[in-house]
């Protein structure tokens, strides 16, 4: 007599996104339509507080909800534990993160862990994580990536994200480029270790990724048009993970490599820009081609090299060395053991990283 079948995996999506001009506006109706009730709480920050926080707060007010706002800084432990202390004392009920990546994250971590809901209101889309149900949070010159819950709704609005600096939106597509070489290392893991390979997740995060690269020309500075053309894949990018329960689908050798420049060069280029030139490298490591999403990035204007970037050429190498190093539970097109220096500086070179 066989076993009975005995798998079983959870899997969280948002139950509401709305992406498109104006879409703010239905924030109250949003909350009312997911029967949210009692006090929510804004987590925003200085900039993104003038732009959009004040304007949902005036919506949910005259929706009668007691609005409460708690006003942040970067993503880190301690503002964490004040998210969480400000919620518990106005005992809010539910949050929305509205910002960049950071207030999301934020937002993200506190309703996981005081288990109430978030609604995510990206004013930018620098990283797809305004989807995921994945956090980055700085501890001690360390980045984590943490697991937090799904949003359960997402309002995207273009003539919002429009606004922001175009860095950032060049950034979350450099992010989601770089699906390309995470789907190649997580195949890789399949193969040479048997990893559990999610084929459902990997062609959501390859979706998106080519979405970018197909659409590269026409992602351009102050058009809402190239916002639309970008957030859906963002979007979908995030929710690629919740498919997989993990971020393989979206992070592999490239997010390695970003993480690296982040201890070495802090503060330098943002994630985003960090993981695209990591991933034309690591490309040209599997084989594939390099130069085409090489162009993608040079077409949308996000950085493809170490200049660009703002960082030495030894610290591209030093980067490339000690990639591997970053997460021994994943492996990738790097292996165990890395690059050597010499190995490293002649990639760098051939890809023009150097």
């Amino acid at each position: 007599m066989t076993e009975g079948f005995t798998k079983a995996r959870t899997m969280v999506f948002p139950r509401q996104v709305l992406a498109g001009h104006d879409v703010i506006l239905e924030v109250a109706t949003m909350c009312k339509e997911f029967e949210l009730e009692g006090t929510p709480l804004i987590v925003t920050g200085q900039t993104t507080g003038a732009l959009a926080a004040n304007h949902v707060r005036d919506l949910l007010k005259e929706a009668k909800y007691d609005v409460q706002q708690v006003t942040v800084g970067e993503a880190t432990q301690a503002n964490i534990v004040k998210v969480e202390e400000v919620a518990k004392d106005v005992r809010a009920s539910f949050l929305l993160g509205i910002g960049g990546g950071s207030k999301i994250d934020l937002a993200k971590l506190a309703s996981s862990n005081l288990k109430i809901p978030f609604i995510s209101v990206p004013t930018s889309a620098s990283h797809d994580g305004i989807a995921s149900p994945r956090a980055s949070i700085k501890d001690g010159g360390n980045s984590l990536s943490l697991n937090a819950g799904e949003p359960l709704g997402i309002i995207a609005d273009t003539a919002l994200i429009v606004k922001a600096p175009y860095r950032l939106l060049a950034s979350g597509c450099a992010d989601v480029i770089s699906n390309s070489t995470a789907i190649l290392d997580w195949q890789l893991a399949d193969r040479l270790r048997t990893e559990f390979f999610s084929s459902s997740a990997a062609n959501l995060a390859k979706y998106a990724s080519e979405s970018i690269i197909e659409n590269a020309r026409a992602i351009k500075p102050n058009l809402e048009e190239s916002v639309w053309i970008v957030i859906r894949p963002v979007i979908i990018s995030g929710i690629s993970m919740s498919v997989a329960g993990s971020s393989r689908p979206t992070s592999g050798s490239e997010h390695m490599f970003s993480h690296v420049l982040d201890k070495t060069a802090p503060g330098k280029a943002l994630h985003g820009e960090q993981c695209g030139v990591g991933s034309i490298m690591m490309m040209y490591l599997h084989g594939g081609d390099w130069q085409r999403i090489r162009e993608a990035l040079v077409q949308i204007g996000a950085p493809t090299n170490a200049k660009e970037l703002g960082v030495t050429r030894e610290q591209v190498i030093q980067a490339l060395v000690h990639a591997h190093e970053i997460r021994k539970d994943r492996y990738t097109v790097l292996g165990d053991r890395g690059l050597t220096p010499e190995a490293a500086e002649r990639l760098a070179t051939i890809t023009k990283v150097i």
